[in-house]
């Protein structure tokens, strides 16, 4: 089983913790990790263009000229595609981009993120953190004191109002709970600092 450090919010090391092999200690599937990201930003697409059909275009009320005789084109109406202002066809129209991939698919590939990080040393685990009310000061020098300088995924295993809003004003950092882990977090951002707490409810669900 991988070990890692334990440390306090003093950036003190307290300890070592042992990770689950089966979950923070696989080979990462690659294939898979780009499955799971390309999945979760497709999921991700607002869906809302549109362009207007014929139906939906303004005028074209009578036909423009009469069918025969004119040595022209017949035509039915100046809102058909042909004409300048008239419809779209086949263009974009609001739809949902996302779809499911395999539980199995998505579980390995949320398994092969974490040991990712892993393998990379890019994981820092708290024996806990919480704050006495919300300072975003106080969260910067946690952040200090452990040494992290670049963009930092936090991930505790309750939701934390001062912690929540401590973090929210610092553009490089995001805080989730266990229970909102994903793939393109955990990639996208540099470290992955978590608690003791939620490394075991991520275990106790992935394991």
């Amino acid at each position: 089983m991988p070990k890692v450090a334990l440390f306090n919010v003093s950036g003190a090391q307290v300890g070592e913790v042992e990770l689950n092999d089966s979950v923070f200690g696989i080979e990462p599937n690659k294939h898979v990790l780009h499955e799971a990201v390309v999945n979760q930003q497709a999921t991700q697409r607002q869906g809302t263009h549109k362009v207007k059909g014929r139906s939906e275009v303004r005028g074209g009320g009578r036909k423009p000229w009469k069918q025969k005789g004119t040595g022209r084109a017949r035509q039915g109406s100046i809102r058909s595609p042909q004409w300048k202002g008239g419809g779209i066809v086949f263009g974009p129209t609001p739809r949902d981009y996302g779809y499911k991939l395999p539980r199995k698919v998505r579980r390995l590939a949320i398994k092969s993120a974490l040991s990712s990080k892993v393998i990379d040393n890019s994981i820092i685990v708290l024996d806990q953190l919480a704050l006495n009310q919300p300072k975003t000061k106080e969260f910067a020098a946690i952040l200090n004191n452990l040494k992290v300088g670049t963009k930092a995924l936090v991930v505790t295993a309750n939701y934390d109002d001062n912690v929540a809003l401590s973090a929210r004003n610092i553009p490089s950092v995001k805080f989730i709970t266990s229970e909102g882990i994903n793939v393109l977090d955990v990639l996208v951002y540099d470290k992955l600092i978590i608690t003791k707490e939620a490394v075991q409810k991520v275990e106790e669900v992935l394991a």
